[in-house]
């Protein structure tokens, strides 16, 4: 109900109907007024502001209220109507007996009514007591006889609907209004925000009060008279605050609302409601709040005038969210959880919807049936594929409360923690320790537990899976000898050890010793992986054999126990322990396994030692073979082996794979799996001279886990990656912010550091400060070298440091490091590694510098590396013009074009002879002049010069841009300019220019 001083805002029609209606009575034109709407909206308000009026121009007022605890009273209303007019009536209507027919004191209002205009004022009718309902009916019947106007208020269904609320042939001579109610509108509570609180309130702050409230007059006015005490002005800042304040008094209305119904089977019904109104419709509702004798449209007409309750676009009613809390508050929290069981196997039978449902099993007890953990499941997927990672986390949780199987119930368990690592990582940490500590875990689960925390940055999880005692993970060999089987169709049993190589082992795996230690650095055994063949039959025919008799249970020991060695491997690499006092060293990988973890482990360290390209491209393949023991693969060696594929510059097939982990990963909906993929495949992009793509990858990768829940020990990769991409993009200002962030303390205790040190190098360098570049390329050497790396694929940070050196004056060093690095690339084979050693020592050495840049043109000419190969073709370009030769650079690409079956990326045979040097740059001397060159030429500026090189080459605008590390718009400029000053219309004729000057 509103309260007594609540301004009739917007209520002027209203107002001047009922003003007339006063007015036509004193006449003796009787009426008859209904006043509807929902609670609060001021109908009881209104109707004492009309008795008001009527009292002032002399009419005799009469009035009344019903209410929900006087509806069982005979003649509750009528004795409050006629209590003024006779004292003693009360008594005569409550205790005599009730005469057929009869209607006490009617006839004695109607006769003083001719002497006097009478207003009968009756507020919530919807609560009226049958005996007074009869009495007020056969008073409207008698109206056209008498100068008397009946005005009652209700909340617009009454539990038995008064016949003068409609016009009927018996009311036909009175006048018949009914006047619904609205809301405030937002003008209206702007009125009641200045009024209460002396000043006017924020658009903000108006709306949010309108929207929170409904525009429901009675609330209004309490929330702000609750607001003012707190002594804060109505600002926009304070809307959360008015939030909150409007929840708890629309709270407190459904309390008291509430306490007054006093019907047991609708408050049953009205608790049933709460629960599942928006999933079953009203019978059902009815349903499962138990047999009842009342009929359905009784309980609906007296939830409805309770005011808990308000139709919506013809639907059931539905509650507030706010009301459903308060109704369900007052239950015991026994029967609330056995209420949702009940409802949650209603809901089943009738096939509603699976999130409907798992919302329902949220608060239930567990129910103990098999759909509903389906149910569960189901649900968490349609709310990962919403974003609701929350509400799947939840659904999750409660899946686990039902009974389960051991294996199923860590099936859950894990799939529970891949949401969490994004949600709640500490939480998933424990869920995942529990899961590799348990011995009743299933097949693969220990390793996928690892292999998750690994994701998540958890590198203590992999020495949690180390068994202790005999046969731990640091010592393999005894695990050698932990498969006893008899080789069938022999007299005698095999060397155990053979047979355990034969269970696990790979007959194409390197057999001359352990070459995963990064400091091994000569080529001796450059090939280990050769094997004879009648090697490789014995251990096939090992493997069939033991595959047909083996036990299945020990072969999957062995797998997980390599898989578990391949893991804590990976954790060995993003982050030293073994100088901590009490952590053992890392066990060495197997030898001889079939585990695809092994592989793709092996793969990276090969690579980071720099030593056995084929064997590693090989291992780095096998990563992706399906286990033969059907074991689950694992994310993170798979991820290595991608990194290994785009250092044997086989990126074309590391990104088929990385789109293939992409799939898997969005298919189990694990977001830290996902963002992982992204990262390395920007990492590819970068390398293949594509930033565009590589922010893009980046940003998604951060859309699905926030950088504020990225583990310490993979920002510095992360920064990296991002700083490079801005830098390459034209966004300089973004990677020195980037570059000039604050990383965590652990961070610094990480293998990836390495990567953020190149990349502020990278930065330094740009901004042409070699004395920073140099000092962050070192540091960067440093720590690849502390972990073990000395492959300058990686990394290619000696020549980077050389050219500082260069810069500085320091030829020793820049020499002395720059023919490491040749050594070292030239050890690990592959193109673009070498391509850019020899690319860094021809821009420090002195002599024959054309030499080496023609080398290294024609290097990475057939390597991946197409960044290093345009900037190798520029400086030799350079180069060739400084010293006036008539040779091209360029037709040291034509051997790639053939190659490629298509026009090369890089610029076209013949260009430079056509295009001498810019403006400036002074001719070798003893050279054959250039042929006379086309019409401002010589006005062309170096940057020009550069660009028109490229584009003739037939480089995008884009890629121009990445190249030169300038903008599109930039490039657009130049271009412009170029076109302009040789006085051509475009790239066609800019191509054509390698013909030979025009005009000649």
């Amino acid at each position: 109900m509103a309260p007594p001083d609540l301004p009739l805002f917007e209520r002027d029609r209203e107002q001047a109907v009922l003003s007339a209606v006063i007015g036509e009575l004193r006449s003796g034109r009787p009426a008859l007024v209904t006043v509807t709407g929902e609670p609060g909206l001021g109908q009881n308000e209104l109707l004492r502001w009309a008795a008001g009026q009527a009292r002032a121009r002399g009419v005799h007022v009469l009035a009344a209220r019903a209410t929900s605890a006087e509806h069982e009273l005979r003649y509750g209303v009528v004795a409050q109507l006629l209590a003024p007019e006779d004292r003693d009536i009360a008594t005569r209507l409550f205790v005599a007996p009730q005469r057929p027919g009869g209607l006490p004191g009617l006839n004695h209002l109607l006769t003083a009514c001719h002497d006097r205009p009478t207003l009968l004022v009756v507020q919530d009718v919807q609560w009226l007591d049958p005996a007074s309902l009869r009495w007020l009916e056969a008073l409207a019947r008698r109206l056209p006889r008498a100068p008397l106007a009946l005005l009652t208020s209700t909340t617009g269904t009454a539990i038995d609907r008064p016949e003068w609320s409609v016009g009927t042939p018996l009311t036909g001579l009175a006048s018949t209004i009914e006047l619904a109610l609205p809301p405030l509108t937002t003008s209206g509570v702007s009125a009641a925000v200045r009024t209460v609180c002396g000043v006017p309130g924020d658009t903000d702050f108006t709306d949010a009060l309108a929207q929170a409230t409904r525009g429901v007059p009675a609330v209004v006015h309490e929330v702000l008279l609750r607001f003012t005490r707190t002594g804060c002005a109505p600002r926009a800042e304070h809307v959360e605050h008015l939030r909150a304040l409007t929840a708890e008094v629309v709270g407190d209305h459904a309390a008291q609302a509430l306490s007054e119904l006093r019907d047991p089977v609708a408050v049953d019904v009205l608790r049933a409601l709460a629960v599942c109104g928006d999933l079953l419709d009203f019978p059902l509702v009815c349903t499962l709040a138990g047999l009842h004798p009342v009929p359905e449209a009784r309980l609906r007409a007296t939830l409805m005038a309770s005011g808990l309750l308000t139709p919506r676009d013809g639907s059931p009613p539905g509650h507030d969210a706010v009301v459903r809390a308060r109704i369900l508050e007052e239950m015991p929290a026994a029967d609330r959880a056995d209420l949702y069981a009940r409802a949650a196997r209603l809901a089943q039978r009738v096939a509603v919807a699976d999130q409907g449902i798992a919302e329902l099993l949220l608060r239930a007890r567990p129910v103990g049936a098999p759909w509903a953990v389906a149910t569960l499941r189901r649900g968490f997927a349609a709310a990962l594929r919403s974003g609701r990672r929350d509400r799947a986390t939840a659904y999750l949780a409660r899946a686990l409360d039902e009974p389960l199987r051991s294996e199923e119930r860590a099936r859950v368990e894990l799939q529970l923690a891949s949401v969490q690592m994004v949600t709640a990582p500490t939480a998933a940490e424990r869920r995942l320790h529990g899961l590799i500590r348990s011995t009743g875990t299933g097949t693969g689960l220990r390793s996928q537990a690892v292999d998750l925390c690994l994701l998540g940055g958890d590198t203590r999880a992999a020495r949690l899976a180390q068994p202790t005692g005999p046969g731990t993970l640091g010592d393999p060999a005894p695990c050698d000898a932990d498969v006893p089987a008899p080789r069938r169709g022999s007299g005698t049993g095999s060397p155990p050890g053979r047979r355990a190589r034969a269970v696990a082992g790979d007959a194409t795996a390197p057999r001359g010793g352990n070459t995963s230690d990064p400091s091994h650095r000569d080529g001796s055994d450059e090939h280990p992986e050769r094997t004879t063949t009648a090697d490789n039959d014995a251990t096939v025919s090992e493997r069939d054999e033991l595959a047909t008799v083996g036990d299945r249970h020990e072969l999957a020991t062995v797998s997980e126990r390599h898989e578990l060695i391949a893991l804590l491997r990976v954790a060995r690499f993003l982050r030293h322990e073994e100088t901590c006092p009490g952590v053992p060293p890392a066990p060495a990988l197997p030898e001889h396994s079939h585990s695809p973890a092994v592989a793709g482990v092996r793969a990276w360290e090969h690579a980071m030692a720099g030593v056995h390209l084929e064997a590693s491209r090989r291992l780095a393949r096998a990563a992706f073979a399906p286990d033969p023991g059907g074991r689950p693969p694992l994310v993170t060696p798979r991820l290595f082996a991608c990194r290994a594929l785009f250092l044997t510059d086989d990126g074309d097939e590391a990104e088929a794979h990385l789109a293939t982990l992409l799939n898997e990963a969005h298919r189990q909906r694990a977001a830290i799996a996902i963002a992982h993929v992204l990262a390395v495949r920007a990492d590819l992009h970068l390398r293949h001279g594509r930033p565009d793509a590589a922010a893009r990858d980046l940003a998604a990768a951060e859309a699905e886990l926030p950088p504020a829940r990225l583990h310490p020990l993979f920002v510095p990769y992360w920064a990296s990656l991002n700083l490079v991409a801005d830098l390459q993009n034209g966004r300089p200002d973004r990677a020195r912010e980037i570059a000039a962030r604050p990383v965590p303390s652990l961070s610094e205790e990480c293998a990836t550091s390495a990567y953020l040190l190149f990349a502020r190098g990278v930065l330094a360098r740009s901004e042409d400060d070699p004395q920073r570049a140099r000092a962050y390329f070192r540091a960067c050497g440093r720590w690849l070298l502390h972990y073990g790396c000395v492959n300058p694929a990686v990394l290619p940070w000696r020549s980077l440091a050389a050219e500082a050196a260069h810069a500085l004056g320091d030829d020793a060093e820049a020499l002395r490091l720059t023919r490491e690095e040749v050594r070292l690339a030239a050890r690990w084979g592959t193109r673009s590694a070498l391509g850019r050693a020899e690319l860094g020592l021809a821009v420090v050495i002195r002599e024959n510098r054309t030499e080496h840049f023609r080398a290294a043109v024609a290097t990475l000419s057939e390597s991946p590396a197409r960044t290093d190969y345009t900037r190798a073709v520029l400086e030799l370009a350079s180069a060739e013009s400084a010293e006036a030769e008539r040779r091209t650079a360029l037709a040291l690409t034509s051997r790639r074009a053939s190659t490629a079956g298509g026009v090369a990326p890089g610029p076209l045979p013949g260009f430079s002879q056509a295009l001498p040097a810019p403006a400036g740059v002074p001719p070798g001397r003893g050279a054959a002049p250039h042929p006379r060159p086309p019409a401002g030429w010589p006005a062309l500026s170096p940057a020009e010069h550069e660009t028109a090189l490229l584009a003739a080459s037939g480089l995008a605008n884009r890629e121009i841009a990445t190249t030169l590390s300038v903008t599109t718009r930039a490039v657009e400029l130049r271009l412009s300019g170029v076109y302009r000053k040789l006085r051509i219309r475009g790239r066609e004729e800019l191509r054509a220019l390698r013909y030979g000057p025009e005009g000649g």
